[in-house]
Formats: structure tokens, sequence, C-alpha cells
């Protein structure tokens, strides 16, 4: 009896919890209400409350509980593979629909519809990524490939691998872009020589590199070719070349 007691208890629990978010969102939630309620699609028969407290007491904060590798999040007291799998999902998908509102065939002929694609492609991201945009002769979106994921120091990735995903995808013009976690837009050196690089490996099969992307976690955007980077890049080649 105690049992159906529990039961009845927290299934009224769950109800009044939909309730209040079908009335107003959950704008009025605290971070281990909304996750409390997440959880209840992945581990329906169980109070989801303890969990969703481990959960921020080992992450942190809800948005680091988004970010968490599946096997980070599998680490934590009652989090299976598949509440890891549906809990990581979340913030793919909110990924994934801003990627989809910037449209596949974007056109990204100024630095503001760059900027714009750039910040779709890093939305709620910790880690540093980078992506290669791989782009036709009208300077419309092909494809965006991630190259890298996770531990990068400075960028862990070679020119040759840029090169392949260009050709792979017959480009006519490539961006690359990646984000700062830190939140400096500002260039590093190794940035620097590294769109330097590729501006070089990518020009000798007559692939164009437009840009190179810096995005903050706060959505601020530097656009190199903006910053008259990549100009100044092109021409110290050129000028190396000719020496040659």
């Amino acid at each position: 009896m105690p049992e159906n007691n529990e039961k009845k208890d927290y299934i009224n629990h769950r109800n009044r919890v939909r309730k209040s978010f079908v009335k107003g969102g959950f704008y009025s939630f605290e971070p281990h209400s909304v996750l409390e309620m997440l959880l209840f699609y992945c581990i329906p028969r169980k109070d989801t409350k303890p969990v969703a407290k481990e959960l921020l007491k080992t992450f942190g904060s809800f948005d680091r509980v988004l970010e968490a590798d599946i096997s980070e999040l599998m680490s934590v007291k009652g989090v299976g593979e598949q509440t890891a799998i549906y809990l990581h999902m979340i913030l793919e998908s909110y990924k994934y629909y801003e990627r989809s509102k910037t449209d596949k065939k974007a056109l990204l002929n100024s630095s503001f519809a760059a900027k714009e694609y750039a910040k779709s492609l890093f939305g709620g991201e910790g880690r540093e990524i980078f992506y290669v945009i791989c782009l036709d002769s009208e300077l419309k979106v092909i494809n965006s490939v991630k190259l890298s994921d996770g531990a990068v120091n400075g960028f862990a990735f070679t020119v040759r691998k840029v090169v392949e995903i260009a050709t792979a995808n017959r480009s006519s013009s490539i961006m690359i872009a990646h984000n700062h976690p830190s939140g400096s837009t500002e260039p590093s050196n190794e940035d620097i020589s590294s769109t330097k690089r590729i501006i070089f490996s990518a020009g000798s099969i007559d692939i164009n590199l437009v840009d190179h992307l810096i995005v903050s976690p706060s959505g601020e955007v530097l656009s190199m070719a903006e910053e008259g980077i990549i100009s100044s890049l092109k021409k110290e080649i050129r000028y190396l070349s000719n020496e040659i």
C-alpha cells in the first residue's frame, strides 16, 4: 500500500509540473526542475528530482549538464546510457535547429551573412570546435563539416584534412570557423599561421579561402576577412611566391 501511495504521489507531481510548463514554459522553473521534467521522458517510472539534482551537483550548472559528453553523463548516479544519450540530444537538437534556420544553401556573400551562419554552428558549445564551410562558385553553402571537437590545443587538425574536405565537397571556395570558449575573439598567432597555411594549400588547387571566423560564447564573431587579415596573408603569400 505505501508503495502505491508513493507511485501516486510522483504521478501527481509529474502532472503538476507538466501543467506548470504548459501554462508558462520553463520561464519560472529552477534549473533542477527543468532537468527533472526533461528526465520524465527517459525515466518514466521513477522520481527524477534526485537525478536532476545529482547532475547539477556534478557539473555545476544547467548549461554544463547539456554540454557534457555521453560518457561523462553516465558517470552520474542514476544516469544510464539511454538517459545520457537523451540529454546529449537536447543541445545537439538545438544546434541543428539553429543551423536549419540559416538554410543549408545559405548565401555567404557578405561578412554579416558569414558571421550569422558561423554563430549557428556553435550555439551553446563550451568546447573548442572547428568547422570547414564548403562553398560553391556563388558562395552558397554546400556543406559544413566538423573537423575537431573537444580536446583542442590551438588547432587539432591538419591542413591536408581541410583540403581533403574541400575537395570531397567539390568546393570552389571555403570558409573556416572555430570558437574560443575563453571568450575573446582575438586571433592567436597559431590561428593566423594556420590560416596562412590553409590559404596556401587550398590555393594550390584553386580553392579560395574566403574567411576565417572566430566565435565567442556570447555570440560575438570576428571575421578575419573583415579585419583585413585574409587579404594581408594572401599578399604575403603572393610576395613570397614571386620571390621564389
